[in-house]
């Protein structure tokens, strides 16, 4: 579709009119009928505008065969009801940026003194300065300091507004990729085409199904047990509902929990009623139901809810949201009571952000720069005023200039031990990281699981499609009284009954989703596409190998004319389809898990295709022989069954319970899903660094046991827990309908690794509670990974969420922190790798400049008390501010991450900042710097043979003494900026530094500037030209930190940054108890250690 020029508003308007006489309704009555709803809403549908098929022809669109998909009938669409996009909040513009930057305390009261001093610079009472005509003194230059203090404030204002800047456009680059991401079914031309949902019209017929977030308005054409979740736009906390006569309105920004079926769009972008209520709202995207994340800095949420999806808008309409936290995956029948009270049972403490870390140690500097500032003031102001005012008892109007110029040296050092770029360090390399994440297919949705990610003791991982390939076949069949166990290779040899396969063949060509088909390979493909749900294509595939054809029977069938279906969903676990044969004869074909289908067997077709009774004896010996066996092979087993009824005496369609029982059983399938080939090796990566992996499961416990030893998540000899979810509650709960007991809980999780048979509760109940746990001294940080629906609430109250972002849900997407755009989940470990290397990058960046904020506060002190004045001037002291805090923060948050930050423990939840090694470090540089500058400072004069430059009388003129001063120091924390790349105690402080040509190119830059200062500074920077022999002296005082740093890494330190090597493995503290042996031997429980499973690699 082509896109136009916007037109004027005048023409635009004309058009519109114009397009909107080519239709029998105009988008206000739409809009006046989707607003109605409820029963009135279906009486004006009805009455007013005929009904369904009244609509299809004022639309001038086909219910059954869709829209043309003609451009010009496209445009025209457009042009009459608008385009399905909500435009967006317009952008800060780097102005009103820099003036919010100014607004920050951190920047207002420099600038303050600045301007003050600046003024007070140019006031000599008697016309001259206070020391003697014809000297070179600092008095002379004390606007220029004033002026680099308001430069260097200005620099740090625009980077930071700059840096707001950049990250608001790169969170709106980000929602554009989301937007491009979201597609939807549409009917056009009679044939199923995935679009753009910005591409969608009204008119159009849109296939809806289990798990889709609706991104527009309209009515059910045609459903299948289908039922929604409003709860974001009405509040309403079950399931509603929704058929062709009783409630067809559908509305954008809910979600479809249950059933499939047909819509005809009605409403669009602004007109539907997400974008009614972003008008109301007065901004596009406002976000309020993830009050449990917490983002990493002000400016986050601002982006966090740029990116947010679409229909998270409404939920800041409605506030009653926190009360549904489970509704979206309980079904209508499912007692609530135990629900609601979840989330109270587990109370855990909040995780701070490394936004408030660095906040709160840079308040706490800043106290302590205040009261250094203040020190050094009277240090140098108190010998002063004894001297002239109390001892000479003289008073002179000159003496203001002395007193503005230890204001000036106070403020400047308050100025560079501030450290204001603390927060912009984090920022920048948050920044950093979400771009550098989303290059390895790792988008980001919130900013605070950037910095979560590396501190993850658990990760939950669904099994199907996640750890397997979701790309299944029927690898074995029961069916006839024979057990085939290899299909997929001698299907020919197979022989079923003729009505056998009758029955298979008919039973999964309309017991499965319509939109589930298989597409011919191409030329550059070996396998066949697999379109859909892909357990369903598995048995599509079994069907083709028998030689029949599920697309006539579907035409035969279309869904149209289906009696009643019973979709699949996680309570259900099975799917049944009722339809009209044309013997007249209705027939009830089901499917679902193997155990609960055979429960409702009676009856069972031998080896002659005949109908012959099936007992419970019957069910456990095919449970021993046939199931089990399957399920210790890693395979899931889907049992096929059907059930004829009467059409005289056809039951109520709303009692499943007596409908779905009485089966027929036809075969029983044994579905394989291999492992995706990286997994064994991210699993590996994910133990090694400290990360325990679960597996939560729907299959029984062999198959899930079978997989998990596949993968590698538990071992033969692993004291690992294997639970079925009735067991798992059981043991968490000292009475079966009571509640959670954490103490009961704690005796459990700590074992287990994997859990089958598992409900949606039942994965938010374990993150829940692990993350509620104490045993402990430091809370368990949980992350959990799913692509479904069902997978949504476990997402939602982790502390990170991942979720697939081909075949992934909207729902299981908008739940979670980080989507894994290609799928493929050596994404994680790159994310790992990239959360551990932020904290890296921030703690390089702090070692370096506590370094130099304690050196410069120090030495003046130490030289007021000494001098009566700082060896360093405050010109040079913003130098440094400007080189030192700003150019090498950027070069530090430039690393690149490396397979070494998976050999470490996660980072604790409330580890400080500064380690003991770091602590080591950043004292012990500063003491050799200090020792160092005294040095010079007390013996360089006659060490060196240069002239004293120590002020006489309080004079002071640039000399060759402080100039080395200046320029040792200088060169002393640019050798200590490659120490301090490393910060984990490494010997090799070069290791990688080749990989980081902005941190070297910045390096040299910085240390050719430094050149071009002292020997053509001038008295601008309070410096003279230093001789080759000077500069070597300078040099070799540079270098010698490097030396000093080796020296401190032999230090022996009490306790050391956790480290581990490639070959050890992490495991959580366990508690003191051992389960004994009445529970070990319980139905459902198994421990892994000297067990054998039969599997072979």
């Amino acid at each position: 579709m082509a896109t136009k020029k916007k037109p004027t508003d005048d023409h635009n308007n004309s058009s519109s009119e114009h397009a909107r006489r080519g239709f029998g309704i105009s988008v206000q009555e739409l809009e006046t009928l989707m607003g109605t709803r409820g029963r009135e809403g279906i009486k004006e549908l009805n009455e007013t505008y005929g009904g369904l098929n009244g609509i299809e022809q004022k639309l001038k669109t086909n219910l059954i065969n869709g829209l043309s998909g003609d451009n010009n009938d496209l445009s025209a669409r457009i042009a009459a009801f608008g385009r399905n996009k909500i435009p967006p909040k317009p952008p800060r513009t780097i102005l009103r940026l820099v003036l919010d930057a100014l607004l920050d305390v951190r920047f207002v009261r420099p600038i303050m003194f600045a301007s003050i001093l600046f003024a007070l610079s140019f006031y000599y009472p008697s016309g001259d300065t206070f020391e003697p005509e014809g000297k070179p003194t600092e008095a002379n230059v004390a606007w220029i300091e004033c002026i680099i203090i308001i430069i260097a404030i200005s620099i740090a204002v625009l980077v930071t507004a700059f840096n707001d800047w950049t990250k608001e456009r790169q969170f709106r680059d980000l929602q554009s990729i989301i937007e491009l991401d979201q597609k939807f079914n549409v009917i056009r031309e009679s044939q199923v085409h995935q679009i753009p949902i910005k591409d969608i019209v009204v008119g159009d017929i849109c296939q809806i199904k289990y798990g889709d977030l609706l991104p527009v308005d309209g009515v059910v054409v045609q459903s299948n047990d289908l039922k929604v979740d409003e709860s974001s736009l009405t509040g309403e906390i079950d399931l509603i509902k929704k058929d062709e006569s009783e409630d067809p309105f559908l509305l954008s920004g809910t979600h479809i929990m249950e059933g499939n079926g047909k819509m005809l769009v009605l409403a669009v972008g602004e007109r539907s009623q997400m974008g009614i209520i972003n008008k109301l709202l007065g901004a596009p995207k406002v976000e309020n139901n993830d009050n449990n994340k917490q983002n990493t800095t002000t400016d986050a949420d601002v982006s966090k809810r740029q990116v947010k999806l679409e229909s998270t808008t409404a939920d800041a309409a409605v506030n009653n949201q926190d009360t549904t936290k489970l509704q979206e995956i309980i079904p209508d029948n499912t007692n609530q009571a135990n629900n609601d009270d979840v989330p109270d049972r587990f109370k855990f403490e909040e995780r701070p952000s490394l936004q408030a870390k660095l906040t709160e140690l840079a308040n706490q500097i800043t106290y302590a720069g205040r009261r250094i500032f203040i020190l050094i003031i009277l240090v140098l102001l108190v010998p002063f005023v004894i001297e002239e005012f109390i001892q000479r008892h003289e008073w002179n109007n000159k003496f203001c200039s002395r007193v503005v110029g230890y204001l000036i040296t106070g403020i400047t050092v308050f100025v560079v031990c501030v450290p204001d770029s603390l927060p912009l360090a984090a920022t920048i390399s948050l920044a950093y990281t979400v771009k550098k994440m989303m290059k390895d297919n790792n988008l980001v949705r919130h900013l605070d699981a950037c910095e979560t990610i590396g501190n993850i003791t658990t990760i939950c991982f669904d099994k199907t499609g996640i750890l397997t390939t979701n790309c299944m076949t029927v690898a074995q069949v029961y069916a006839g009284e024979k057990h085939w166990k290899n299909v997929e290779n001698s299907t020919k040899e197979i022989i079923i009954p003729a009505n056998t396969k009758e029955f298979i063949i008919e039973g999964i060509s309309v017991n499965t989703n319509y939109s589930s088909k298989i597409l011919p390979s191409t030329e550059q493909e070996t396998l066949s596409k697999q379109v859909g749900n892909k357990s369903e294509c598995s048995l599509l595939g079994f069907v083709d190998a028998l030689d029949g054809h599920y697309d006539e029977i579907r035409t035969r069938y279309p869904e149209e004319k289906f009696i009643h279906v019973y979709k699949f969903n996680s309570a259900r676990k099975n799917m049944s389809t009722i339809i009209r044969r044309s013997d007249s004869t209705v027939r009830m074909y089901t499917k679902g898990t193997a155990e609960i289908i055979l429960k409702k067997c009676n009856t069972i077709l031998n080896r002659n295709g005949e109908i012959i009774p099936f007992s419970t004896i019957d069910y456990d010996h095919l449970i021993q022989t046939v199931i089990e066996p399957m399920a210790s092979d890693g395979l899931r087993t889907i049992c096929l069954a059907y059930r004829d009824f009467s059409p005289n005496r056809l039951p109520d369609w709303n009692d499943e319970t007596n409908v779905v029982d009485q089966l027929t059983c036809i075969c029983i399938c044994g579905i394989e899903n291999s492992i995706r080939p990286e997994v064994p090796n991210v699993i590996a990566k994910c133990r090694n660094a400290g990360i325990t992996v679960r597996m939560i499961t729907g299959d029984n416990i062999n198959t899930a046991r079978s997989t998990a030893l596949k993968c590698g998540i538990i071992l033969h000899n692993d004291n690992a827990l294997v639970l079925e979810s009735k067991e798992f509650n059981r043991r968490i709960r000292s009475k079966s309908d009571g509640e959670v007991e954490q103490n009961l809980f704690d005796r459990i999780w700590p074992y287990l690794r994997v859990l089958a048979r598992s409900s949606p509760q039942d994965k938010y109940v374990l993150v829940r509670g692990i993350m509620a746990s104490k045993i402990n001294p430091t809370r368990e940080v949980v992350a959990v990974f799913g692509d479904g629906t069902n997978d949504a609430p476990a997402l939602s109250e982790a502390d990170v969420g991942f979720a697939m972002g081909i075949q992934g849900t909207d729902v299981a997407k908008q739940a979670s922190d980080i989507i894994l755009v290609d799928d493929n989940l050596n994404s994680i470990i790159k994310a790992i790798m990239w959360s551990r290397n932020l904290y890296d990058s921030i703690a390089k960046f702090l070692q370096f400049q506590l370094t130099i904020n304690i050196v410069v506060a120090l030495c003046a002190f130490i030289g007021a008390c000494i001098v009566k004045d700082s060896p360093l001037r405050g010109v040079q002291l913003l130098w440094i501010y400007l080189t030192m805090n700003t150019l090498i923060s950027l070069a530090f948050t430039t690393e690149v991450p490396t397979e070494e930050l998976l050999k470490r423990k996660p980072y604790e939840r409330t580890q400080p900042l500064i380690s003991r090694t770091m602590m080591k470090k950043i004292i012990g540089h500063a003491i050799y710097q200090l020792a160092v500058m005294l040095f010079i400072l007390l013996a360089g004069p006659k060490i060196f043979n240069i002239d004293d430059g120590r002020p006489v009388d309080s004079i002071f003129k640039p000399s060759e003494h402080f100039t080395m001063i200046f320029n040792v120091f200088v060169l002393m924390n640019l050798f200590n900026a490659i120490n301090c790349r490393k910060v984990h105690g490494e010997k090799n402080i070069f290791h990688g530094i080749s990989k980081n040509p902005i941190f070297y190119g910045i390096w040299i830059v910085t240390f050719i500037v430094q050149i071009v200062l002292v020997q053509y500074g001038s008295f601008t920077f309070s410096c003279v030209a230093l001789t080759f022999q000077q500069w070597i002296w300078c040099l070799l005082f540079g270098v010698s930190v490097l030396l000093w740093n080796q020296v401190l890494n032999l230090i022996p330190m009490t306790r050391h940054m956790p480290t581990s090597s490639a070959s050890d493995v992490y495991e959580p503290t366990l508690p003191l108890v051992e389960l004994d042996r009445e529970e070990q031997s319980r139905p459902g429980a198994n421990l892994t250690k000297d067990k054998s499973f039969g599997y072979q690699e």
